[in-house]
């Protein structure tokens, strides 16, 4: 996230200066006040992975999220690892995969498996360089990469990091987004049409031009 930090722990977002979800809390009902409260703070403890898994899980997500351990906003390892402790999966999955939480163990293995193969080094401890190569071959390579359909590994990853990841107030202010509209709703409908609690993006000229064929 490219969000500054302040020295009490509050992070100003740099799109959308002077906005804070959590600000809209009282708009909420209390049902919705309390889920998304929850989400901030200390994060679960780790339940589900080891301490290997888990280092190698917290690498993975930082080099897919951007994030960095200096200034990490939103727990992701915590969060999935939280899921996978209670198997709140998807509900489904490819049927030439494992179950959810098979895959995440097996896979994480192969990543430290890949690592120690090229570097010498179990993934978490590569260089950001190493790691972001690595992960371009797995997703970009020929075949299968260590008995996984390439495509559909990443896909788990992918899942399960961006909806970890976008569920976290601090993501929500990173994209200026105001959090639940229940039961307030919204009534300024339509392109740039902002309710009175939102802020305008600050450097628009970032966002890919229609007809561009920018992703």
């Amino acid at each position: 996230m490219t969000a500054a930090s302040q020295g009490d722990g509050d992070r100003v977002p740099e799109r959308f200066p002077g906005f804070r979800v959590l600000d809209q809390a009282p708009a909420w009902d209390e049902t919705t006040r309390a889920t998304v409260l929850d989400r901030v703070g200390r994060p679960p403890d780790i339940r589900f992975f080891d301490a290997t898994e888990e280092a190698a899980a917290t690498a993975l997500f930082d080099r897919l999220l951007d994030q960095h351990p200096e200034n990490r906003a939103v727990p992701v390892t915590a969060m999935v690892d939280a899921r996978l402790a209670e198997k709140e999966t998807d509900g489904w999955h490819y049927d030439s995969m494992p179950d959810d939480w098979v895959a995440w163990r097996t896979s994480l293995a192969a990543l430290d498996e890949e690592a120690h193969a090229r570097h010498g080094r179990a993934f978490a401890v590569c260089g950001e360089d190493d790691q972001v190569a690595l992960l371009a071959d797995v997703k970009d390579g020929d075949g299968d990469w260590r008995g996984f359909h390439r495509a559909r590994i990443w896909s788990l990853w992918t899942r399960y990091a961006c909806t970890a990841f976008y569920s976290h107030p601090a993501a929500w202010d990173e994209i200026g987004f105001a959090g639940p509209a229940y039961p307030r709703g919204y009534k300024n409908l339509g392109i740039d049409r902002r309710e009175p609690f939102e802020v305008a993006d600050a450097r628009p000229g970032d966002l890919p031009q229609a007809g561009t064929g920018s992703a």
